[in-house]
């Protein structure tokens, strides 16, 4: 599959953005005179906002907002912060989801040791009979099928093969079980890798379908949206070119295929990439001269995204990346239950997972609206430079070899690793508002997270490890006085396992000493006056009475040295994980 067709990326020197926000020609303008603003209008009251926090000075531009609003991307893509009419000015490419109505919500069940068929046929029907509609199988060959889907209705719940090993032997397997049942719309034997004609050919003749592309593989390993995107293309090319080398049609193969993405809680990003896959993969079909455009996703739960400390959160994020699944035209949506990052998820967890699309569809109504993103300016054009970014990388990997693109992936999550370790991407629950005494539920180990790269395993692995020894947080003045930068110094010391002893209000040196105990590390945390006021005297007491590494709140480590005599310092921006591990060098 060559990439000829490939639409011509834009490259543009800067925004190009309407004078006012107006309603396009033709529509009815519903706002009221007083309600209508310009442009210049937003522009002034962001820069307001942004000069309040000190992210823009006095004498700065009020256009300067769109520069420090601007997200760029792993891939390049500059998302900016007001989506305006301008933006659909030349999009290369068009399409729209094709799901009408509910989807599919479909239960993961993966064996582990100790786990009997039996077992995971209770947990089958305890998933089928609390709403989900399918399930998702990944089992051995050897797996006792007939056991494990007793009960199961087979013409009414499609089953999705996910072998652990031999892949063809599992699909006779089942269909031996299926034997004369209609086999249920959706169900796949799940063919891939080597044995992937053969499985596929047998779907064919049993009229199901036969391929997963698995895109979560490589979104598993640290990808960007653009690299997933791209890596699914080709590898759903390559399984066209291997059917129809095995006498089917490119129709014939195109229909036996599902393809298998990740949603993570960026849901933007989320909804325009499942949007831009479909017309990755429509553009496919088309140079191979079939009609078969359709691209039929699963679409899961990102495991990279979820954390092993303070798991409950999880919920939230798989919350909002099953709502972005729906609303991007997923024909199937598995969500992770919370707990699946610490081992075999419990009863609590399946059952959260699998209502969070009973909710969003029969509550929420979220499946009511065919493509609810659809004409909105920054998801269609989100939609469009993804769409164009991952048939670049279609052509990178012809190109240059999955060798080559093992190195992107590598290079885009270390750029992710840096957003992380700097909380500009923060992990609730472990980069920011972390609580060291928590009590994690404990889950028997099922392999299910292994291989993946999570966003938040640097954090993990310090907090795996808790510093012994505290640091005494040295609060300078009243409550009110601190209480800001304290907090702020608290919460990053806990990112990295390190508890704080707070010295609580104090008046003067006599007071912090008093609370003192020794600590080989302190933290000073008060107002820029009180700093100014007594913090140098405060770090001459302190060290003569042991410590031996001060360190101080909203100061960087230049300023910290140079004005007051401190070892380090911290601001918001720091590099959470370098700063983290020193200081832990320092109390160990």
């Amino acid at each position: 599959m060559t990439v000829e067709g490939t639409p011509a990326a834009r490259v543009d020197g800067g925004l190009d953005e309407p004078t006012e926000l107006e309603p396009e020609q033709g529509t009815l303008d519903l706002a009221s005179p007083e309600d209508r603003h310009t442009l210049a209008d937003w522009e002034a009251a962001t820069a307001a906002v942004l000069r309040k926090s000190r992210r823009m000075k006095d004498d700065d531009p009020d256009s300067l907002v769109w520069k420090k609003l601007t997200r760029t991307t792993l891939d390049g893509i500059d998302v900016t912060p007001l989506g305006t009419a301008s933006l659909l000015d030349d999009l290369s490419t068009s399409g729209r989801p094709t799901r009408s109505g509910d989807w599919d919500i479909r239960a993961h069940l993966r064996a582990h040791d100790g786990q009997d068929a039996k077992a995971l046929n209770e947990t089958a029907l305890v998933d089928l009979n609390g709403g989900v509609t399918s399930l998702w199988l990944q089992v051995a060959a050897d797996a006792d099928l007939a056991s494990l889907l007793h009960d199961v209705l087979l013409d009414l719940a499609p089953v999705v093969l996910d072998a652990t090993d031999d892949q063809l032997a599992l699909a006779r397997v089942f269909l031996d079980v299926l034997g004369d049942t209609t086999p249920a719309p959706g169900t796949n034997l799940g063919g891939s890798g080597d044995s992937l004609v053969e499985v596929a050919q047998l779907a064919h003749e049993r009229g199901v379908l036969g391929v997963v592309v698995d895109a979560t593989a490589v979104h598993d390993r640290g990808a960007s949206d653009a690299q997933e995107l791209g890596w699914s293309v080709a590898a759903g090319a390559d399984a066209l070119r291997r059917l129809t080398g095995a006498g089917l049609s490119v129709d014939e193969a195109a229909g036996l295929i599902e393809f298998r993405y990740a949603a993570t809680d960026d849901q933007f990003a989320t909804i325009a990439k499942l949007r831009a896959a479909r017309r990755l993969w429509a553009r496919v079909v088309e140079l191979s001269e079939g009609t078969t455009t359709t691209q039929r996703q699963h679409v899961v739960t990102s495991r990279p995204m979820m954390s092993t400390y303070d798991p409950y959160v999880n919920m939230l994020r798989t919350t909002v990346a099953a709502f972005a699944a729906g609303v991007g035209g997923a024909d199937a949506v598995t969500v992770l239950p919370f707990d699946s990052p610490l081992g075999a998820p419990e009863v609590l967890g399946r059952r959260i997972a699998r209502n969070t699309s009973a909710l969003l569809i029969s509550e929420s109504h979220v499946a009511k609206v065919a493509d609810p993103a659809g004409g909105s300016y920054a998801v269609e054009k989100l939609t469009d430079d993804l769409a164009v970014a991952g048939w670049a990388e279609l052509g990178r990997i012809e190109e240059d070899g999955p060798a080559a693109l093992e190195e992107r992936i590598a290079e885009a999550a270390g750029k992710r690793e840096v957003l992380v370790a700097k909380r500009r991407m923060p992990i609730t629950g472990l980069t920011e508002f972390p609580h060291l005494a928590e009590t994690r539920p404990e889950r028997r180990a099922d392999g299910a997270f292994d291989g993946v790269r999570r966003y938040g395993a640097s954090f993990e692995a310090l907090r795996d490890d808790p510093a012994m020894t505290p640091v005494f947080l040295s609060t300078l003045g009243t409550i009110a006085a601190h209480t800001a930068r304290a907090t702020f110094a608290a919460n990053l010391l806990a990112a990295g396992g390190i508890a704080v002893e707070v010295a609580g209000a104090t008046s003067g040196v006599d007071d912090l000493l008093a609370a003192y105990a020794d600590q080989p590390v302190v933290c000073l945390a008060g107002s820029d006056t009180t700093y100014a006021e007594w913090g140098q005297e405060a770090i001459t007491a302190l060290r003569g009475a042991g410590a031996r590494h001060v360190v101080l709140a909203g100061v960087s480590t230049g300023s910290a040295s140079e004005a007051y005599g401190a070892d380090d310092g911290f601001v918001l921006g720091v590099d959470a994980l370098d700063f983290l591990t020193r200081t832990r060098e320092k109390l160990a």
